[in-house]
């Protein structure tokens, strides 16, 4: 079996037992290593330039500079790491405040150990995850917003899925993971992301949660 790929790991929360706690979780499970850690947002930006990493997890509650501006910090730097926004806080306008300064993802700090491990990694590879009960109020926000006019052109491409991507995009609008949907449909990874990638180009989406959106508004009305 070949050896994983490693994810390294930023830390950025101002409370030093979860630091401790985040780094005795995660490293070296799944091949992740935690190669900085940053008390406060003010410290987070230069971190990341001086220690290279994949994936920074963020917290938002922090003295001298929050979260969300120093996620913004980090994403205006040059080839700047994807920011994992790992918080207590679950507060819906914490969460659209964090993906609009560009954070790939919105997770509780409840969240099992396997399932941040999964989702940092994913967060490596460009993939976003949320909370599922975070990525439901994003989709009810969204249905509340919707225009009438625009269901027909929805459950037009919804229909062109096969039952089996249809199965895999239902899973993802339950705020399944990759190695989850593999679990629960009997599927390998690899099948899980081939029909993945079918399920983005025929509902023309570009991540999960316009996925989870497509798939919750038609099982909505």
């Amino acid at each position: 079996m070949p050896a994983l790929t490693v994810t390294r790991v930023v830390l950025v929360d101002d409370e030093q037992l979860i630091r401790a706690g985040l780094r005795l979780l995660l490293h070296g499970r799944d091949g992740i290593q935690v190669v900085g850690e940053a008390s406060n947002g003010a410290e987070a930006a230069a971190l990341v330039v001086a220690t290279p990493c994949d994936v920074v997890l963020m917290d938002i509650r922090m003295p001298r500079r929050d979260g969300i501006s120093a996620t913004a910090d980090i994403r205006a730097l040059p080839d700047a790491p994807p920011v994992l926004v790992l918080t207590t806080f679950d507060d819906d306008g914490l969460v659209v405040d964090a993906l609009n300064a560009g954070a790939i993802g919105f997770l509780l700090k409840d969240t099992p150990p396997d399932e941040l491990a999964l989702a940092v990694r994913a967060a490596a590879s460009g993939r976003q995850t949320f909370t599922p009960r975070v990525l439901d109020r994003l989709v009810q926000a969204a249905v509340a917003r919707r225009a009438p006019t625009a269901d027909a052109e929805e459950d037009r491409l919804l229909a062109t899925l096969t039952d089996r991507e249809r199965d895999v995009a239902d899973a993802v609008a339950q705020g399944l993971s990759n190695a989850q949907i593999a679990s629960a449909l009997a599927m390998s990874l690899a099948t899980v992301k081939t029909h993945l990638g079918r399920v983005f180009d025929k509902l023309q989406a570009e991540n999960r949660v316009q996925v989870a959106l497509r798939v919750r508004r038609v099982s909505r009305r």
